[in-house]
């Protein structure tokens, strides 16, 4: 049976970035990441649409925690300890600087995920970690004399002195068996971060149009969210989306994706402002078609849509619109009602919620409040943040926490 001081089970950002740490900080342990498939970091490769969006120029603890709909309070003491700032700086001392962009996404200057899983797996390699892919384990034990006894798949053994799980996000309630066997609870695993698919046809059909800004909202549960918006051939999505499904993600999960939803298409305007400038319209163009008399910044295609989903036929002009058919038009412009009848992923990138209880998980360390010696970090433990780069700097914070406290640093 081989040994080693420290083993790191998963090969993501947060398991890699804590290997990292607890090497660089004693050189002299014998440090070792598992990685269950054929490839470390694969999640950061097709980050950001390959681009890997590294963090988030957010650099006040406090303002940084609410971008998490799970976590924010257990990350406000890690944060204060590593945040954005100290990861620029750990990635540009390692020749890889970052640049932000005016989202406040941050990227690296190449514009490439390669570079990021490049710049890991050299710093592992330069700290003496040892890599192995291809070594998934079945289980985990405590043994009295060393510490932990791991069975690989392929029914070697191997045991550690002090163990980390940072196997990713809990898809199903198998992917935390190994920390719920040593005494661990799960908080059940629901998506989160995705689009919405929608049952009218007639928006679909404009997949492709996108707005810089929108306000969506549920009442039940009431939540609101603006942002961006994207039509796609399934329904809608863009940031104003993936906000609302992260905040909502337990609670759309329980209604099956199956509830109304309401878009405000021109945020910031009031209905008595739509009403003075349909009533302008209305003097100073009346010969003109309703349906061609788009409303900034509503793009054409979708104010047709909206004029004739309020019941206005399409031959009306603004002199016969009556005021009926205009209050239906505000309501369409202010309160659009959409069904949704299910989701989907946020391109090739999946989020959950759910995983190791917090409570359970001393953040000062990382390390678990019931089995001594084992630490979390990553998306194995019930957090989550906003798309924009939160999900992989609570990876970095997590990781580099863990992993100074694996060195006993």
């Amino acid at each position: 049976m081989t040994e080693r001081d420290v083993i790191i089970v998963g090969g993501g950002p947060a398991g890699v970035f804590a290997a990292i740490a607890c090497a660089e900080a004693r050189p002299q342990l014998r440090v070792a990441v598992l990685e269950k498939s054929p490839h470390f970091l694969s999640k950061v490769r097709i980050s950001g649409g390959g681009r890997c969006n590294v963090t988030h120029a957010c650099f006040e603890p406090g303002a940084l925690s609410v971008f998490y709909p799970r976590g924010a309070q257990a990350l406000l003491g890690p944060f204060a300890r590593f945040q954005p700032n100290d990861t620029i700086t750990w990635f540009e001392a390692r020749g890889v600087p970052l640049k932000t962009e005016s989202d406040g996404r941050m990227f690296p200057l190449t514009d490439s995920s390669q570079t990021i899983v490049d710049c890991l797996l050299r710093s592992a390699a330069a700290a003496g970690v040892e890599l192995l892919t291809d070594h998934g384990v079945r289980s985990i034990s405590r043994t009295e004399s060393f510490g932990f006894e791991l069975l690989l798949n392929q029914g070697e053994s191997i045991r550690c002195r002090r163990l980390m799980l940072a196997t990713g996000g809990c898809r199903s309630s198998t992917a935390g068996q190994l920390a719920i066997a040593l005494g661990h609870t799960l908080e059940p695993p629901v998506p989160s971060l995705f689009a919405f698919q929608v049952a009218s046809p007639e928006l679909r059909a404009l997949a492709g149009i996108s707005l810089n800004s929108v306000e969506i909202s549920l009442r039940d549960p009431p939540l609101r969210a603006r942002g961006p918006l994207v039509v796609t051939h399934g329904g809608i999505s863009g940031p104003a989306v993936l906000k609302l499904s992260a905040w909502g993600a337990r609670e759309l999960h329980a209604l099956q994706y199956r509830l109304p939803i309401y878009i405000h298409w021109v945020p910031g305007t009031d209905v008595g402002d739509i009403g003075r400038e349909l009533d302008r319209r209305r003097k100073t163009q009346p010969a003109r078609l309703v349906v061609n008399s788009p409303f900034p910044p509503i793009p054409s295609r979708l104010w047709e849509f909206l004029v004739l989903a309020s019941g206005i036929p399409r031959e009306t002009r603004w002199s016969a619109l009556s005021r009926s058919a205009q209050h239906r038009l505000i309501l369409q412009l202010t309160a659009t009602e959409l069904g949704i009848v299910g989701k989907s992923l946020n391109k090739d990138e999946f989020v959950t919620c759910g995983g190791v209880r917090l409570s359970e998980v001393n953040f000062k360390t990382m390390e678990s409040r019931i089995c001594p010696g084992l630490f979390f970090g990553g998306e194995l433990l019930d957090i989550d943040g906003l798309t924009g780069g939160f999900n992989f700097q609570a990876a970095w914070t997590t990781g580099w926490i863990a992993g100074n406290a694996l060195a006993g640093a």
